[in-house]
């Protein structure tokens, strides 16, 4: 009875370490796909040109580097207590690592949602088809004959040609506007505004959000105008600047 007690403890010894050796190789198996994640991620902040957090010390610490493999060829005769204290070492150290990746990630992730919708929110399309007439440039005034800086660029083309939203965002203004006529102005966040003048009609009321490629408007010869097109400006923080450099195809 004696001896064959003494041989199921000795193979229970026997599973034990054999279960020691298995999580070894587990550990060492789970360090390669952090170490494979850190470097996915570097790859993604190469492409989207996103520097690593200043107070980033490393995956495994300072230095970065992950700790030397366990040796889990041992003889299952053997007294495991080094590979058990290492394996509860690399452990936290993993533990510590795995929570450091989360809250990086979570912070790219965000950075690359932010991108993302401001992307989505710029104007970078042209407003409507037809001819340029008039550039963002000084130009002698249709009406007065003096030199004036025109603010804008004036699109022409027949009445009723559908006019777009350049980029997501809020429509703040529609309705007449003096001298621009019926005008649709969207708020893109960011300190965006496009003003869309001269209208035939407006599609679109004050609130509505729109997303880019929506038709707001049909071009037409509203307001203090010589024929019909659109005179499209894009404000960044209230000062006008070149739309022709926000139509990207």
């Amino acid at each position: 009875m004696l001896e064959r007690q003494l041989a199921h403890q000795s193979e229970e010894v026997v599973n034990q370490r054999r279960q020691i050796v298995k999580f070894a190789e587990e550990i060492n198996a789970l360090k390669e796909r952090m170490v494979v994640l850190d470097q996915f991620e570097q790859q993604i902040r190469l492409l989207a040109d996103i520097k690593q957090p200043g107070d980033t010390d490393g995956l495994f610490g300072v230095g970065g580097s992950a700790p030397e493999d366990l040796n889990p060829g041992m003889e299952l005769h053997e007294t495991p207590k080094h590979l058990v204290t290492d394996m509860h070492r690399q452990v936290k150290q993993l533990a510590s690592a795995s929570e450091k990746k989360e809250n990086t990630l979570t912070r790219l992730i965000d950075h690359l949602e932010e991108q993302k919708n401001m992307m989505a929110h710029t104007p970078a399309i042209r407003p409507a088809q037809g001819f340029i007439t008039s550039r963002f440039d000084y130009r002698q005034s249709p009406f007065t004959g003096r030199r004036e800086f025109h603010k804008g660029i004036d699109i022409a083309n027949r009445h009723g040609t559908p006019i777009v939203a350049t980029g997501d965002g809020v429509v703040s203004f529609s309705g007449e506007n003096g001298a621009l006529g019926q005008v649709v102005v969207i708020d893109h966040g960011y300190g965006v505004v496009t003003r869309y003048a001269h209208v035939q009609k407006t599609l679109k009321k004050r609130g509505e959000r729109v997303r880019r490629g929506d038709k707001i408007a049909l071009m037409g010869n509203t307001g203090r105008s010589t024929g019909p097109h659109l005179h499209y400006e894009v404000r960044l923080n209230g000062v006008p600047v070149n739309p022709e450099k926000y139509i990207l195809n």
